[in-house]
């Protein structure tokens, strides 16, 4: 598999506030980011494969309601996370 559980930790160690820290929206929001680069290069690959662009998308709006959760949240925290993955809006 692509994604390891020592690749998870690491994910979350540096987003979250620990490696066991799986429920934070920074973690989330990055191993989103994480899964969806990693689809969007298969598809790069693989252009007719629906099934993974529709799992794509739902990632893509998944991370988008945690974003728009942040933002009203915590606006510094939403800018730094943004900042941190190379996001924009």
């Amino acid at each position: 598999m692509y994604l390891t559980k020592e690749a998870k930790e690491e994910i979350f160690a540096k987003h979250g506030k620990g490696k066991n820290d799986t429920g934070s929206a920074e973690g989330q929001i990055a191993l989103f980011t994480h899964r969806i680069n990693h689809l969007t290069e298969h598809l790069k690959d693989n252009r007719k494969d629906f099934n993974t662009e529709r799992s794509l998308v739902k990632l893509v709006g998944k991370r988008r309601s945690l974003l728009d959760y942040l933002i009203k949240v915590d606006v510094l925290r939403y800018r730094a996370i943004i900042k941190e993955l190379g996001l924009r809006k």
